[in-house]
């Protein structure tokens, strides 16, 4: 499965358009998470917990848009837009949304 945040994809055209597809993954942040990542801010360098969990979210949702693609009849997902969000009581969730146009390329 093709997917890009491009419109159009060089030498190939698009023959139908199938609609917008998207895939969403929400993550809990936990309290140990959330502890080593304040030591890191004290000492300083990468929160490495919140980097795994936030890959993590961002791949569980570009798999759930390839699904969705793949359930349509598409080849690929055009014009791919990634949007990060905090959620929850005190901030305890991360959320990535991805959405973008299934089609067929031919």
């Amino acid at each position: 499965m093709l997917i890009t945040t491009t419109d159009a994809v060089e030498g190939r055209r698009v023959v139908e358009y199938l609609g917008v597809v998207a895939g969403e993954a929400i993550v809990g942040v936990n309290i140990f998470r959330d502890l080593f990542s304040g030591i890191r801010d004290i000492v300083g360098g990468r929160a490495g917990g919140y980097q795994n969990a936030l890959r993590d979210a961002r791949e569980a949702a570009f798999a759930d848009l390839a699904e969705a693609a793949r359930a349509s009849g598409a080849n690929a997902v055009i014009g791919v837009d990634i949007d990060y969000e905090i959620l929850g009581k005190e901030n305890g969730m991360l959320m990535v949304s991805i959405n973008g146009t299934a089609v067929r390329l031919g």
